[in-house]
């Protein structure tokens, strides 16, 4: 079953989201493994990130292998602080 992912950086940028992406994501314009939909825009106070994996297993996996061991190195430019982080088991994904 397809698992979201909602994050939300209180204070976040367009430029924090570029470096930040460039260090966890594999290449322009390629979704970790398991990803099946990126989208991220400035929002309300800040910056708004929404990606679906495939599974909770594959969401798990980049964000315990990739996402927040280089968070937690620090990313230059990068976001500064952990995001609101809101997640749910996908019901309904249409194309």
């Amino acid at each position: 079953m397809a698992y979201a992912v909602v994050h939300h950086f209180p204070g976040g940028t367009k430029e924090q989201y570029q470096a930040s992406i460039a260090a966890v994501h594999p290449g322009e314009g390629r979704l970790p493994k398991g990803q099946i939909f990126h989208a991220a825009g400035p929002s309300a106070g800040g910056w708004t990130i929404v990606a679906v994996h495939d599974s909770k297993e594959s969401w798990e996996q980049f964000r315990d292998g990739i996402l927040v061991p280089r968070m937690q190195k620090g990313i230059p430019g990068g976001f500064a602080a952990p995001p609101q982080e809101t997640a749910f088991a996908v019901h309904n994904l249409r194309p």
